[in-house]
This record gives structure tokens, sequence and C-alpha cells, in this order.
């Protein structure tokens, strides 16, 4: 195996500088903050968990795990998602509060990606979790909760698109029955967005005509609220997805009187690619981002893995991948102020500094050990203050030659 080299990354992972840092870290406060407000309340989990435990019960395919070794020889695994942990801790340590239980979180996730993918291992998520309450009801309050949360971070242009996991598995049974096969091949074209070759599929099943155009109009299911009828026109007979449909409808008005319905549109095309979703699924896409920006649905069945019994729906916002399209408002990028001072104004100089970042402020102190130096700052132009590469809000001087 060829040595690294010094300044070599593991292929997936990278660094955050300042500026990538203060992105990350308002986005973290801000959405938190709305969680909070929410009734939300934040919890931290370890970053590795125990692979037979937290490692099976996650959603994340085996292969794609981070595992380790501790000295006792228990294969561990880095967090893949914060699910199946905040399951593990619900079941354990918050067994005796009250459901539902409502928790938010920011934490780094782990997954080997394949390395021309492109993908990252490392990234960061934020997220929240409704647990003990199977309604509608909450279905639509995680998902008003996400938009809130993508509002409360600047982005404005998105969609939410809302599916339902058993609808599709209802809908493909009823018209392909016992042909596991071939369903699970039409769900994949459809996790890819592969319509030309779903299209291909379906043109080679053994299968009446009708059944064929019903599996063609399938991919037409995606709108609003009118999409639901189109659906059950294909189903006519079909309990389950009758029963899905009915959710998404009992959802659709809940989330009318959130006000949201301007975000929304409704994709019975979504298949989740998470294998513990029980219901209604979501993504969410913002404007000139390819890949969904944020992610959830129901699992109704993960929390029995740990012993507890319980609903529970919930989402994550894919932090990391909206660094490049956040910009910062003025009044919220951290511009310090540069005190500078000879030997015979340090103590003031300093007093001086104390003061400001008590109050708040971003100071940067720095000693003048000569009177030309004082020309490194553009003392004039008090828009174009700069020193160091960095930008000022503005500068004072405590020294003989100047004070300002």
């Amino acid at each position: 195996m060829t040595k690294p080299k010094m300044f070599e990354k593991p292929s997936g992972v990278r660094d955050y500088l300042p500026e990538m840092v203060q992105k990350l870290r308002y986005m973290e406060q801000q959405t938190l903050h709305c969680m909070s407000r929410w009734g939300y309340a934040q919890l931290i989990t370890p970053t590795m968990e125990f692979y037979d435990t937290v490692g099976t019960a996650s959603s994340t395919s085996d292969h794609k795990l981070f595992k380790l070794l501790n000295q006792r020889g228990t294969t561990m695994v880095l967090r893949s998602d914060l699910t199946a942990p905040i399951a593990r801790v619900v079941s354990s340590l918050l067994v005796d509060e009250p459901l539902p239980i409502r928790l938010s979180y920011h934490a780094n996730v782990f997954r080997s990606m394949e390395e021309e993918a492109g993908r990252e291992a490392e990234f960061y998520q934020t997220g929240a979790e409704l647990i003990g309450d199977s309604s509608a009801e909450a279905d639509a309050e995680v998902i008003a909760l996400s938009i809130a949360c993508l509002q409360s971070i600047g982005v404005e242009a998105f969609q939410v698109a809302i599916g339902h996991h058993s609808f599709l598995h209802a809908l493909f049974e009823h018209l392909l029955p016992g042909d596991v096969e071939v369903q699970q091949y039409l769900k994949q074209c459809l996790l890819q967005r592969d319509v030309v070759g779903y299209r291909e599929h379906i043109q080679t099943l053994s299968i009446e005509a009708e059944r064929i155009e019903k599996l063609e109009t399938v991919l037409r299911l995606r709108g609003k609220r009118d999409v639901i009828e189109q659906a059950r026109q294909l189903v006519p007979t079909e309990p389950a997805a009758h029963s899905a449909l009915h959710h998404l409808e009992q959802l659709w008005s809940v989330l009318e009187s959130y006000g949201v319905d301007s975000h929304l549109m409704l994709d019975l095309t979504m298949v989740g690619d998470f294998t513990y979703y029980t219901g209604t699924i979501f993504e969410g896409y913002a404007a000139d981002l390819g890949s969904p920006v944020m992610s959830g649905g129901r699992y109704d069945n993960l929390l029995q893995q740990f012993g507890r019994p319980a609903p529970a729906t919930g989402f994550a916002i894919k932090t990391t991948r909206m660094l490049d399209m956040i910009e910062l408002q003025a009044e919220n990028e951290n511009v310090p102020i540069l005190v500078q001072y000879d030997d015979n104004h340090r103590s003031e100089a300093i007093a001086e500094a104390t003061r400001l970042r008590n109050e708040g402020a971003c100071v940067i102190t720095r000693r003048i050990v000569r009177e030309e130096q004082l020309a490194e700052v553009d003392q004039q132009n008090l828009e174009a203050l700069h020193w160091n590469g960095r930008r000022l809000k503005r500068v004072l001087t405590f020294a003989d030659c100047i004070v300002s």
C-alpha cells in the first residue's frame, strides 16, 4: 500500500475552512432554535455505536457502514444516521418519558461511498424526530417544521415532494401479484429516477395491456391534491393502497392549515431509500440543486427493535449540501473590530477590547511596534477596511501618534 502524502485526506472527507464553519454554525443555530420553538429538545448521541444494536437497526446498507473493532474485539460502527441512535435512547434512557416525545439533533454522520461517485463519506445533518404519534397531524407537523427550518436559514425557492411507502408497494402487488423481483426492479428504477429503464422494462412483461397501461400511468402521479383521485382509479379494490391515499388526503388538509401548500407537491412515484420507512415519505428540493437538501418519513416499526414499540416520524436537513448556496447577511457575519495600540496604551486598549467582547463584538488586538505600521490599515475609507486579509467593521487605535 502506498503511503499517503503529507497533506492527503481520505476519500470522501473534507476540511471546513473558517468561512464554511461560520455558515455551518449559522445553519445549526437557526434550525435548532426553530425546532426549539416548536417544542423539540436537542439530544446528542455518541459518534460510535455497537454494530449489533444501532448498526443493524440503521437504514444504511451494511457495506456502507464504517466498522471498527474495540479492544475486546467487539464490532463497532460510526453512526450512519441519527434515527436509530435516538430510537435506542427513547427505548432506554427515556423509557419512562410519556409519549409523544419531540427531539432534535445536529451531528456528523458517516457512510462509505464509492470513490468515483464523488459523494461525501462524512457530512452533517440537522433533524427532528416526533415519536409516539401515528396520525396525519404528526406527519404534517414534521413537514411544516422542516419547511420552517429551511426558511429560517434563508432558503426560499424550494419544493417538498410527498409520497407514501405503502402505496407503491400495494399498487405493484395489485398489478404484479407475487412477482417480487419485477416489483423490486421497478422500484429501483423509480428510486434512481430512471424513467427510460422503467418504461422499457414494463414493455417486456408478459401481462395484459391494461396492466402495462396502469404501470405507465404511475409515472404521471405527480402534482397537487388531485393526484390522489387519479391514483384511486388505478387500484379501485386495493384496501392498503386506499388507506395510504386516505392518509395523504388527511395530511394535505392539515398542511393547508399550516399555510405551506405552495411549497408542496405529491409524488406517488417516490420510493424511500431507507428500509425502515413504513408510511409517509418526503424530500425537499432547493432551486439549482439536483439532489435533496432534506428528507424524512414515517418509521413505525423501528422502535420495537429496541423493545419499546411506538410509531414515529421525522426528517433530516442535509446541512453540508447547502453550504455553497447559503449567503450570510451582513448582520450575521462575524466581522471583527481591530483594536491596535502601542506599548504606552496597552492597558486602556485591552480594557476597551474586553468591554467590546463582553457586549458581543468580535475583536482582534494588535500591538504597533513602529509608527509606519499604521499605514497597513486604511484609516480613511471605512467602507473598505481590511487588515491581514480580513474585512474589518472598524479600527480603534490607542497610540501616541494617533488615537481614534
